[in-house]
């Protein structure tokens, strides 16, 4: 969805930190906490560190506010509430405004969904990751297949939009298995699934796993199988890929990621948050101290917590503009690449890569990766970015 203005728009990451459990597939900023937080004096600091924001973006009208984590279904509605009113207290909200929050489907958090539609929400997006327990289990999820359904039927029932995320290239998982449990998804989906292929990240209990012999992932050859029945399975059931691991019925689209997709300006508050937006003309990258308590103490005393930042240049813009433009299936608006680059893309590089199938024009002003292009992404973005 563009824009009145036909710009990507302006969005607002929140990012609450605390899990429930680490998942050990999991590299995303998130701490497990023994003792209840202490919501209250979060509040109050995400509502500083917004202000603070505010300072540096200017009156902007937000189209998308994201909760993400962490698992922001651990808040109480009463938090979330009081940070959407800090969010409209600093920024015009837009009438139509997307609110999404991140949740996790176990039958406790549930309880919480009418106080969260209350508070403003209008889109939540369930982690249930599998549709059976046995891998539920393995990827160390809390809650178990009836919960998942439970939640999703629930969430129907409160919430104008829907969405899922599964988890998919599993050890032993084959084709026909992936199959059934997506054609199962999307039996019980609104409107939007996101579809992620197992990935193992340095840091994380399954990366000790895999580097100890313990855990093999399915073979490259079937990991791309499990990619293309997973786009032949949602397009046939009406929900077609419009990025690389989101797939969604005609207008259901999330706006928030299409705002990061489409390279267009996000103000990020919250412990480990990123933020990219205009400042003075230039194009700045915000990110802020990972540790909650830490953060907690240095908004609290600075009114930011706020690590660091710097000022992207064109090279760096044009780079990011090209990777994140790329994983959409609509592709990258060519003049505004030039317009960022100062060059256009190189006519030979662009040649080379149509005829060995990994790019395709999309009339005479965008470029898209085809469908062999997206299963090499990184390495085609690498290359026309030379």
């Amino acid at each position: 969805m563009q824009q009145p203005d036909g710009g990507p728009g302006f969005g607002v990451y929140v990012h609450w930190p605390f899990c429930a459990a680490k998942c050990p597939y999991c590299d995303f900023n998130s701490h497990v906490r023994h003792q209840p937080v202490d919501q209250k004096r979060f509040v109050a600091a995400f509502a500083r560190e917004i202000a603070s924001m505010r300072e540096r973006t200017g009156q902007r009208t937000v189209s998308s506010i994201f909760l993400g984590g962490g698992t922001p279904s651990l808040m109480e509605p009463a938090t979330v509430g009081a940070i959407l009113d800090a969010i409209g207290a600093n920024w015009r909200v837009a009438p139509g405004v997307e609110i999404t929050l991140e949740a996790n489907p176990s039958s406790v958090e549930a309880e919480r969904f009418r106080g969260y539609r209350a508070a403003g929400v209008n889109r939540v997006s369930l982690g249930v990751q599998a549709l059976n327990d046995r891998d539920l289990r393995f990827l160390g999820r809390l809650h178990n297949v009836e919960e998942a359904l439970g939640a999703i039927r629930l969430a129907r029932a409160i919430f104008p939009r829907i969405s899922f995320d599964l988890i998919y290239a599993r050890p032993g998982q084959t084709v026909e298995a992936w199959c059934s449990e997506l054609e199962e998804a999307i039996g019980h989906a609104a409107d939007h699934l996101s579809l992620y292929q197992l990935t193992i990240e340095e840091g994380t209990p399954f990366y000790v796993l895999r580097e100890a012999g313990r855990l093999q992932l399915p073979h490259t050859d079937l990991a791309a199988d499990l990619y293309e029945a997973t786009q032949e399975v949602t397009s046939r059931h009406g929900l077609p890929a419009y990025e690389i691991s989101n797939h969604a019925r005609r207008g259901a689209e999330s706006r928030h990621n299409l705002i990061y997709w489409r390279y267009g300006e996000y103000v990020g508050v919250g412990p480990g948050a990123h933020g990219r937006f205009l400042e003075d003309g230039r194009r700045v990258v915000t990110f802020t101290e990972k540790h909650p308590e830490t953060w907690l103490a240095l908004v609290e005393t600075k009114g930011t917590g706020a690590t660091g930042g710097e000022l992207l240049t064109r090279s760096e813009e044009a780079d990011e503009f090209l990777l994140m433009g790329l994983r959409l299936v609509e592709g990258i608006d060519l003049q505004r690449y030039e317009a960022l680059a100062g060059h256009p893309l190189s006519p030979e590089r662009v040649a080379v890569l149509r005829e060995e199938g990994l790019v395709a024009p999309v009339g005479n002003s965008r470029l898209r990766a085809t469908p062999s292009g997206m299963v090499v992404l990184d390495a085609l973005v690498a290359d026309l970015a030379r």
